[in-house]
């Protein structure tokens, strides 16, 4: 099984491999407030995971929700993903919506991926193969998949562990966010954050695109004194709690689950507590 996270040299030695499937989730519209670049090229055989438009729940009114089994395994099975494929996913951040993409997939019950560390642009730096943008249409993969409802937490999760103060919540979005002191992208959403909640804002595990050295990630994690315990991720809408779960899971083993709705959810209910 792959490691959660590879490099630029390993995806090299084995991009030839017929096995291997190259994911590209780069967004060109994303709120890192970083620019999008290299969004006209992709990696040699890479296909495009379209986390907008083919892989969130249309039917939820929350951005980027994780879709139904069902609409989960057609959208993967027209990209020519298999049962058995080994994936490896990247952005055009370095480090961005890559993890998001790397968890829905562990929720999904196939574990056989992994996060290309540095994306596109440290592959673009090092002048690896890459190829111009275009339509193509796979034979259908025979990948099917298989929910694990353990990684996902809802509201009403969240409420009942307010109570029973079983897991840590923490929180990838900024500290002024965290804190109620910088507005909200979202201009609907209160300020603040889910009360006991720690913030840990997803920048401060990557550097220039990468993760940060493993000694370093575990300094991270100490310094939050989080024990044996359950850890569910949160943020803005799902995707950035990603990068702090893969971080938290290079380097520890407490069992992790990410909150979904997150705050674009928490920030708009009525009756639920917050904290500033």
């Amino acid at each position: 099984m792959l490691a959660p996270l590879v490099t630029t040299e390993w995806l090299k030695s084995q991009i030839n491999d017929p096995n291997l499937i190259i994911l590209d989730a780069s967004m060109s519209d994303n709120k890192s407030g970083d620019t999008a670049d290299l969004t006209d090229v992709r990696i040699k055989n890479a296909r495009f995971f379209d986390l907008k438009k083919s892989f969130s729940d249309k039917d939820s009114s929350l951005p980027n929700m994780l879709p139904e089994e069902d609409s989960y395994t057609v959208a993967c099975q027209a990209l020519g993903i298999n049962a058995d494929s080994l994936i490896v996913v990247y952005d055009n951040l370095g480090i961005y919506t890559s993890p998001r993409v790397w968890w829905m997939f562990k929720a999904m019950g196939h574990d056989n991926i992994a996060v290309l560390d540095g994306g596109i642009p440290k592959w673009v730096k090092e002048g690896l193969p890459t190829e111009p943008i275009q339509e193509v249409t796979y034979p259908k993969g025979t990948f099917r998949a298989k929910f694990r409802p353990n990684m996902v937490k809802n509201a009403g999760n969240i409420l009942h562990n307010l109570k029973q103060n079983e897991a840590i919540v923490i929180d990838a979005r900024s500290s002024g966010r965290f804190c109620g002191t910088e507005p909200e992208p979202r201009k609907e959403l209160k300020g603040g954050h889910i009360p006991g909640s720690l913030n840990l804002p997803y920048t401060e595990v990557i550097k220039a695109g990468q993760f940060l050295p493993k000694e370093d990630l575990k300094q991270v994690f100490e310094d939050l004194k989080l024990g044996g315990r359950p850890l569910v991720f949160s943020c803005g809408s799902g995707l950035t709690a990603c990068i702090i779960l893969l971080a938290s899971e290079l380097v520890q083993k407490n069992p992790t689950a990410v909150y979904d709705g997150s705050w674009t959810e928490w920030g708009q209910l009525e009756d639920v507590p917050i904290a500033t």
